[in-house]
């Protein structure tokens, strides 16, 4: 289809260049995929990536994978996929004040979790005792979606992905935008939980933060973006105003001394860990056993591809079918094990 001459994606090209920020990343300039693929007619480099992220598997089994809380039965407590929801809210409202590329920043926001583990960072903490070189959430993403699901995204994405954790610094300023995105969604969702569960209080909270964010959750973030906008605008990096930033690091500080460390959230952490770490072993026992000519390390990450893909609920029925006795003789429906195995190249 086309509009005087152009398709729907020219036209939007068009309009990134003469409406976005001299700053702002332009799909038209990307720095493009893995493997080169025709454009689109009606949609962007970056809206592609966006819509391929948001119909992954990884994707979808965000909606069961710990945030903070295991398993909640309170369908109010926020889980990965939420928690990835609110992120893309925040990012955008961003993207769209900085007139910054509004689709890179929702494509980086969607898939920038797709690597964590069940149970939460809990998870994320064993497999990195376990695994030879660590693990890392992030890292993981990227090898979601450029391995596991080969999603060929664009480089602008993958960068925005892998460098959203606080050590890394994206190349864009999109991606620096989701970086941020994501402290202000966890920390303000984070408090809201922890008061449900009753882990703390809204008085709890210390008073100079109170003082200067508000005890109200949408006065908080509305607070955190109106500053980011106001300090960053046209400016070549994304970042808080000294005294914003200064409050933000308490409160962050704050949440690890009183909910994220040491407090009633973490009681099954280590039941939690042990599950983890029995599956991995067990699995990595059968793939040695069935690939013997393999690389152990090869086997290692085989093991921790089909691991660290579960959701909660997954890898808890996983460990009754191989670790708790049955009446009955169940299938253990392995497959993805095995498919990964042929993907990593495991030799039998």
């Amino acid at each position: 289809m086309k509009i005087d001459g152009k398709t729907v994606r020219e036209r939007i090209e068009e309009r990134e260049k003469a409406y976005l920020s001299p700053l702002a990343t332009k799909s038209s300039e990307t720095k493009g995929r893995k493997r080169y693929e025709e454009p689109c007619k009606l949609r962007t480099e970056f809206q592609r990536d966006r819509d391929r992220i948001l119909h992954s598997k990884a994707f979808r089994r965000l909606k069961h994978k710990t945030q903070v809380f295991f398993s909640p039965y309170d369908d109010h407590f926020r889980t990965r996929m939420t928690h990835t929801l609110e992120v893309s809210q925040i990012a955008r409202t961003l993207a769209r004040a900085l007139e910054l590329n509004e689709d890179l920043a929702e494509a980086i926001s969607l898939g920038h979790d797709l690597g964590h583990t069940p149970f939460g960072h809990s998870g994320e903490r064993v497999l990195n005792e376990l695994m030879p070189d660590g693990y890392r959430h992030n890292e993981q993403s990227v090898r979601v979606v450029q391995f596991i699901e080969d999603l060929n995204l664009t480089e602008e994405t993958l960068d925005g992905i892998l460098n959203h954790s606080y050590q890394c610094l994206p190349n864009t300023l999109e991606g620096q935008v989701v970086r941020i995105a994501d402290k202000i969604a966890y920390i303000n969702h984070d408090i809201q939980d922890a008061i449900r569960a009753g882990i703390i209080k809204t008085e709890d909270i210390p008073q100079e933060s109170i003082n200067y964010f508000s005890t109200t959750n949408r006065i908080r973030i509305t607070k955190l973006v109106n500053d980011i906008v106001e300090t960053s605008y046209q400016q070549n990096k994304i970042s808080m105003s000294e005294e914003c930033f200064e409050q933000f690091i308490k409160l962050r500080k704050w949440m690890f001394e009183h909910v994220y460390n040491n407090s009633p959230a973490k009681l099954a952490e280590d039941k939690a860990q042990n599950v983890i770490r029995r599956l991995f072993e067990f699995y990595c026992e059968e793939l040695s056993k069935t690939y013997p000519n393999s690389d152990n390390n090869i086997i290692m990450q085989t093991a921790c591809d089909y691991v660290s893909g579960m959701t909660d609920r997954y890898v808890l029925i996983k460990f009754e079918q191989n670790f708790l006795p049955s009446p009955l003789k169940q299938q253990n429906n392995d497959e993805f094990l095995y498919k990964l195995a042929l993907m990593n190249g495991l030799q039998k």
